[in-house]
């Protein structure tokens, strides 16, 4: 049974900073290409960053320098290091399985305000 759990968001001031967690059960990640996507109330979910099986690392352009995506493969866990934090970064934020998506987690809220 495949299993994913995102944890580590919370409420932080702008140009603060988080560390979102992803742990996998039932599937490894090393044997895929995983993502993390957000989705604001009344919005569309969007890509914010994914990294390959070879390490390979894409970034939406609203997060390049800010986010960064890792995973440690021993422990069967993706990253997702936020940085420099806006307020329009306010979303639940969940990773899953690129390209298919099959998978998901029950995501976690990251609120971005003063």
């Amino acid at each position: 049974q495949v299993q994913l759990v995102e944890s580590g968001g919370g409420l932080v001031q702008p140009g603060g900073s988080l560390r979102l967690s992803c742990v996998a059960s039932g599937m490894r990640i090393s044997a895929n290409t995983m993502a993390w996507y957000r989705q604001a109330p009344g919005k569309e979910r969007d890509l914010v960053a994914r990294i390959t099986t070879g390490g390979y690392m894409y970034s939406a352009e609203y997060v390049k320098g800010r986010f960064t995506i890792s995973r440690d493969n021993a422990k069967n866990t993706v990253y997702l290091q936020m940085n420099s934090l806006k307020p329009e970064d306010t979303a639940v934020y969940y990773c899953g399985r690129w390209p298919d998506n099959r998978y998901w987690g029950q995501g976690t809220q990251v609120t971005v305000s003063s």
